[in-house]
């Protein structure tokens, strides 16, 4: 009986990687559970709150601004200071922010619980990172894939409850829930995650990669003041008041200037917060930009429907949080079975087919939505077949930038890859709500404002060109990778 050559056994899974896989896509599951239950819940927001579509953006938005200033901080710490360590401080911090949601009364409450949620995110580029260790290259979107899998699970699973939840017991019932899952994955992760060696195909590196105990304080700020002047000025733009246009001209000026600091900073920085060689790399520079595309996608997603389908007849279809979950749940669903798959398909054919299949298949979802979304019916179809998409571009260019980058800069390039992607997260529901709150009418006998059809037409037809602009990245990208050798890029 012969012996397995070394290849053969480099190319297996470990029982440990899988066992870390298994814990991570718990900790993805929870997250995106506990956000989705909110979804539904939007309307309900505006309502009891007294605030109008634009400033409804902020429930989202909020969020994503506090993810994306600790990314690349959370991945910077996470090098320095060891992974398991810094994960456990963030989901402590977030445990922290769903311990209290429910006990908020007005926006301003609100929001700052969703600053405390937000950091929560900065936790998933480390788990990509402990993930790319454990898993040999051939296998490492499978590895992915399950992941986004589970994100989709907590999809699924935070549809349906929240929708039953807040018809039931209302949106504060969305928080309670979550207390114990968290600090059962606090337990878990204490208890099952060890340090252990990495895979041998990632050791190549290790004796360059001594920790170095720096960090750039001046970067982190510079980057802070950047992203919060531009996404803050995102959120504004749908204000035809002068004083605001004025406010939002300064705060796109603010960003302008301090992320040119950042920049000079990072460029002379003894510890840089980001490697600027890497980020500027042309491959992964053009996978992050349609990983932008991909969050702002389906942030757009989360805004709109469930002001359309909740809205009454004739600007909407006047249902219920357990219908608007329903409708959005085949979105979910997709994910959860094209997940896993998607990462399958990219090991066996590599990551560039299934970006550009991926990215015309998201083309053609938007499309489809913006021409045919008169029925619940059509709007669910429509939806699975954007999911189909966006997972297969998710999954083949977050695999393209771990493939790409090298060890020592792992952490902090996962982290500037998820900050790319909130921003485009930020941006998808300050568009749409900027869309919702310039094109309203009344209803007869009903008070207030809605959006109209043709917010509804500029949201998706905005999208499906969106759509289209990351097709084209990916044909560059196919370009870009058969100039190149991925693992041995310097």
């Amino acid at each position: 009986m012969s012996k397995p050559n070394i290849d053969t056994l480099q190319e297996r899974i470990s029982p440990a990687a899988w066992k870390m896989l298994a814990i991570l896509s718990l900790l993805a599951t929870m997250v995106m559970y506990a956000e989705t239950m909110l979804v539904p819940a939007i309307p309900d927001l505006i309502k009891d709150f007294h605030i109008s579509y634009g400033t409804s953006s902020w429930i989202l938005t909020t969020y994503l601004i506090a993810g994306a200033i600790m990314t690349p901080i959370a991945g910077k710490l996470s090098d320095i200071y060891g992974q398991k360590k810094i994960l456990l401080v963030i989901i402590g911090i977030y445990a922290v922010g769903v311990s209290i949601g429910g006990f908020t009364t007005n926006i301003y409450e609100m929001l700052g619980v969703r600053v405390i949620q937000g950091i929560g995110m900065s936790m998933f580029p480390i788990a990509f990172g402990m993930i790319r260790e454990k898993f040999p290259r051939s296998k490492l979107a499978i590895g992915q894939g399950i992941i986004t899998s589970m994100f989709a699970s907590g999809a699924v699973i935070g549809l349906l409850a929240g929708g039953h939840l807040i018809q039931s017991f209302g949106w504060q019932a969305t928080f309670f829930t979550m207390i114990p899952v968290v600090l059962s994955m606090l337990v878990v992760i204490t208890r099952f995650i060890r340090k252990q060696e990495p895979h041998p195909q990632w050791k190549e590196n290790q004796s360059s990669n001594t920790q170095k105990k720096g960090f750039d304080i001046l970067g982190a700020i510079t980057l802070t003041v950047s992203i919060t002047s531009f996404l803050m000025a995102l959120t504004m733009v749908e204000s035809s008041n002068g004083t605001d246009s004025f406010i939002t001209v300064g705060l796109v000026v603010i960003g302008i200037v301090y992320m040119i600091l950042f920049a000079l900073i990072e460029k002379n920085s003894k510890f840089p917060l980001v490697n600027l060689k890497i980020l500027g790399h042309k491959t992964i520079l053009t996978s992050n930009i349609m990983v932008m595309i991909v969050g702002m996608s389906m942030f757009m997603v989360f805004q709109t429907i469930p002001v359309l389908i909740r809205s009454p007849l004739p600007l909407g279809f006047g249902e219920d949080p357990t219908m608007t979950a329903h409708v959005q749940l085949p979105f979910a669903l997709v994910l959860l079975i094209f997940g896993p798959t998607s990462g399958f398909i990219i090991s066996k054919l590599g990551a560039t087919k299934p970006i550009i299949v991926g990215g015309l298949i998201s083309a053609a979802g938007f499309a489809s939505l913006y021409l045919y979304h008169s029925t619940e019916l059509l709007i669910s179809v429509n939806l699975a077949i954007l999911s189909t998409g966006l997972s297969l571009t998710n999954v083949g260019a977050m695999n393209v930038i771990m493939l790409a980058t090298p060890k020592q800069d792992v952490g902090v390039s996962l982290g500037m890859s998820t900050l790319i992607r909130i921003i485009g997260a930020s941006i998808g529901p300050a568009m749409a709500a900027m869309y919702m709150q310039t094109n309203t009418a009344t209803i007869p006998g009903i008070p207030g404002v809605f959006p109209n059809m043709e917010s509804y037409n500029l949201i998706f037809l905005t999208a499906t060109i969106i759509s289209l602009a990351s097709f084209s990245l990916a044909l560059i990208l196919r370009k870009s990778i058969s100039n190149i050798h991925l693992h041995n890029m310097n």
